[in-house]
């Protein structure tokens, strides 16, 4: 009977996750890319010895069993599924590869300067910069609304992206209030 249901659980669970996996996405344009830092669990069905949880290390590259190194860098939880699955198929006759992203812990911004609370903020991939700016606790008094910038990194070098506070919080230039990636600095003067 235990074996019956665990096959029963198991088939639910796979259906439910897409065969086998999870695409982790808000929205159908923004496709959610593994990070450093975070936990995922990797399992092969019907063999426990090849099921555990990864922290992603900063240099993007997981091992996992018979298969060795993977380097997830710009891998979608369904890409490093598929990559699992060809590469035990080696070992495994017909493998059955579960990938789930348990924690998000990469996607970070920050923000520096005459903020109430500056500090690292958890963002999703809909973040703005009025929405850092309020977890920042607002501009301060000595704050200048109007030389704000964005650092971020884009090709190996950081780029520079003006935002006025002052003219999105009058409803002007709302194309400033951009969403914000991984790793993006405010920089609040």
């Amino acid at each position: 009977m235990n074996r019956m249901l665990c096959r029963i659980i198991c088939m639910v669970y796979i259906l439910i996750l897409g065969a086998g996996g999870v695409r982790v996405s808000w929205g159908a344009d923004k496709p959610y890319y593994i990070g450093p830092g975070d936990m995922l669990e990797i399992s092969v069905w019907k063999d426990d010895s090849l099921s555990r949880q990864v922290l992603v290390p900063p240099d993007g590259v997981i091992s996992f069993p018979l298969i060795g190194d993977v380097n997830i860098t710009r891998m979608t939880v369904t890409d490093l599924r598929k990559v699992v699955t060809s590469k035990l198929k080696d070992y495994i006759p017909d493998p059955t590869v579960t990938v789930m992203l348990m924690q998000i812990n990469s996607l970070k911004a920050y923000v520096i300067g005459k903020v109430n609370k500056p500090g690292v903020f958890p963002i999703d991939l809909n973040t703005n910069v009025m929405q850092i700016l309020s977890m920042a606790g607002g501009l301060n008094p000595f704050a200048s609304p109007n030389s704000i910038f964005i650092l971020r990194t884009k090709g190996g070098k950081s780029i520079k992206i003006p935002f006025h506070y002052s003219d999105v919080e009058d409803g002007e230039h709302l194309e400033e209030n951009i969403v914000l990636k991984r790793g993006d600095v405010v920089v609040v003067p």
